[in-house]
């Protein structure tokens, strides 16, 4: 079943978009053969003339999954409240070939040059992982197009599909149907076999119907990633308010279900973070949480051109550290690059020995959800190596290996290589809720979201702190760091007059 979350607006709360959210009644319930063992993702398209059109993905009674068409009972209803299935559902089943169980998740349609409205769908080939494209005119009668709109072997079934336009010029969003020489496409898949959600940057040939990503290295489901922590099942739509593009993604869980049952729930949203084309790379995306998180920010704290000696260990003096907003620069001392030796060294965060592994010039970064005598924390730091032609490679992590004294916690170390540029300090942006860590290293070029449940670095235990565990290289640190409101999820019907 699909429970519909809004965001508020109230001009006497002043409660933001976005971030502040209204708890709706059930839109669909799983009440019909076609969708009587769930109501699975779908997208929403909104029509020239203002319609809107809903594609869901619904499991039968003899779990096939098809796709179903829904609309708003009352496209005047601000809240969209009530939904109607069309009568002719489903829509479409699984072409032949396909999989009764490997057919899902529709993406918002865009439109072809002939007028046409086209979707794709995610599926599967043996072990290739496969997006099949669909043309229509009225959502109701569907034409399968020859051919993939991508297929990348050894990737397994793909999930939740996306694919939309980015901007070569700026960081604006663009409408899912803008095509043309200013613009690059990204498709991006969540991998069923490794619940990671990965993207390809390229090229889109509407005559035929075909996605050519830019660097085969770097191709739909073996390259990229949106976030390398705990991150999955995300979709983004484009917001013309604001001219941007929106990510959601689902955080999940790294302890135990007994755990889950105790505390009565599990998973959240992310962040809602824009999407853009990094322009100085042209390889990649940027990511960033949208502006209106800004409005949680409560009183400051600055640090300037702190020092952190090779081995050290800064406690920053602050409130409560169990919801931040952090930003943070941090430089290496010019004369410690100039002397380290070049290397050949092999680094991969998740293989390291996490931030307790020693090189010359890293690990150096923060602690957060640490407790005074450090017997909790949980490191986000860079590692960077001088590799044998003088060029820094660094890597982004972050290591719950001592994050909590819980034993019925997955304490992985997350992160990837994050390109820093010439010229370019090393930047950080942390946002921390008592057991979620989202980090976003230079201007969200590398993102890594983390799950963790300390046992003592909890409300006002809870502390931050500088580190550098290089052996040759000091570090200069500038940060800047918010304590944070919480978030509001209003019951519905939602009484404006209720003070925030």
């Amino acid at each position: 079943m699909v429970s519909l979350f809004l965001p508020i607006q109230s001009e006497r709360c002043s409660l933001g978009d976005m971030i502040h959210w209204l708890h709706l009644p059930l839109a669909m319930v799983a009440d019909q053969w076609y969708d009587k063992q769930g109501v699975w993702t779908g997208s929403a398209t909104i029509l020239p003339n203002g319609e809107i059109i809903m594609l869901y993905t619904g499991s039968t009674n003899e779990s096939v999954q098809v796709q179903n068409l829904a609309y708003p009972a009352d496209p005047s209803d601000p809240l969209l409240l009530d939904w109607i299935k069309h009568t002719g559902n489903p829509v479409l089943v699984p072409p032949p070939g396909i999989g009764a169980k490997d057919f899902r998740d529709p993406t918002t349609a865009w439109l072809t040059s002939e007028g046409k409205w086209r979707i794709t769908i995610g599926s599967k080939l043996n072990k290739t992982g496969i997006a099949l494209v669909y043309d229509t005119e009225d959502f109701k009668t569907y034409e399968l197009k020859e051919g993939l709109l991508r297929a990348v072997p050894g990737t397994g079934m793909w999930e939740c599909v996306d694919f939309f336009p980015v901007s070569k010029k700026n960081g604006n969003g663009l409408d899912t149907s803008v095509n043309g020489a200013e613009v690059k496409h990204v498709m991006k898949v969540s991998l069923d076999d490794d619940r990671h959600d990965y993207y390809a940057i390229g090229t889109y040939d509407d005559n035929k119907v075909l996605f050519t990503p830019d660097d085969v290295k770097n191709d739909v489901g073996v390259g990229l990633r949106y976030d390398y922590g705990i991150f999955y099942a995300s979709k983004t739509f484009y917001d013309q308010n604001k001219d941007r593009r929106i990510l959601w993604g689902w955080i999940g869980e790294s302890d135990s279900e007994y755990a889950d049952v105790t505390k009565g729930w599990a998973s959240v949203q992310s962040i809602p973070r824009t999407v853009r084309l990094d322009t100085k790379t042209g390889s990649n995306l940027l990511q960033w949480p949208v502006d209106e998180v800004e409005s949680l920010r409560l009183r400051s704290d600055e640090f300037k051109s702190l020092k952190a000696k090779p081995g050290s260990v800064v406690s920053l003096d602050i409130e409560t550290a169990t919801q931040l907003d952090v930003v943070a620069e941090f430089e290496i001392d010019t004369e410690s690059l100039e002397k380290t030796a070049e290397s050949n060294e092999e680094f991969t965060c998740s293989s390291s020995g996490g931030a307790a592994q020693r090189g010359a010039l890293g690990p150096f970064g923060l602690l957060v959800l640490a407790d005074e005598g450090l017997s909790e924390y949980t490191p986000v730091y860079f590692y960077v190596i001088k590799g044998r032609n003088g060029n820094l490679r660094t890597s982004f992590c972050s290591d719950q290996s001592r994050s909590s004294q819980a034993n019925d916690v997955r304490k992985q170390i997350f992160g990837s290589v994050v390109p820093v540029l010439k010229g370019e300090k090393f930047s950080l942006r942390m946002l921390v809720d008592h057991s979620i860590v989202e980090s976003f290293a230079q201007g969200g070029r590398t993102c890594v979201t983390s799950r963790v449940y300390p046992t003592k670095a909890i409300y006002g235990a809870a502390r931050l702190f500088l580190f550098n565990n290089a052996t040759e290289a000091t570090v200069t640190a500038s940060l800047k760091v918010w304590q944070m409101n919480s978030a509001f999820i209003r019951p519905f019907p939602f009484n404006p007059d209720q003070k925030s």
